[in-house]
């Protein structure tokens, strides 16, 4: 790539919608709030294992990045993939800064942390070539 001046980074910057990025971020969240609440009701009407809860959570978080890249590529006109897989990952240091915050002793760097960022991400990246 050549070498580009600040001028030049400057007017790439100013093509990349901000605010729109950050709406359907915040309504990806939104989808998945809504989605646990319902998620609290079924456990608590049919008792659900927490196999099953797990299995769900995890359903859950690939919708709402498939949803967050589909609504971005579908914006975005090039590179819809890696503007998903953008988004997808967003929402997981989103996720991840929000659980460390909430949490108190930490955040246990494993596979279960590293399955999350994988399925965030391929969930964003599929719902931006879904676009």
């Amino acid at each position: 790539m050549p070498y580009m001046d600040q001028e030049e980074r400057a007017s790439d910057m100013e093509g990349i919608p901000v605010w729109f990025l950050l709406k359907s971020l915040l309504f990806s969240y939104i989808l998945t709030g809504v989605m646990l609440v319902l998620l609290a009701f079924l456990l608590y009407k049919f008792g659900l294992s927490e196999k099953v809860v797990s299995i769900a959570i995890i359903v859950i978080y690939v919708a709402a990045t498939v949803f967050a890249g589909f609504v971005t590529g579908k914006r975005m006109n090039s590179r819809r993939f890696l503007w998903g897989l953008f988004m997808g990952s967003a929402y997981f240091l989103v996720l991840t800064a929000v659980s460390f915050c909430m949490g108190e002793g930490g955040i246990q760097v494993g596979n279960s942390l590293l399955t999350t960022m994988v399925l965030c991400a391929g969930g964003g990246m599929l719902g931006g070539m879904l676009s």
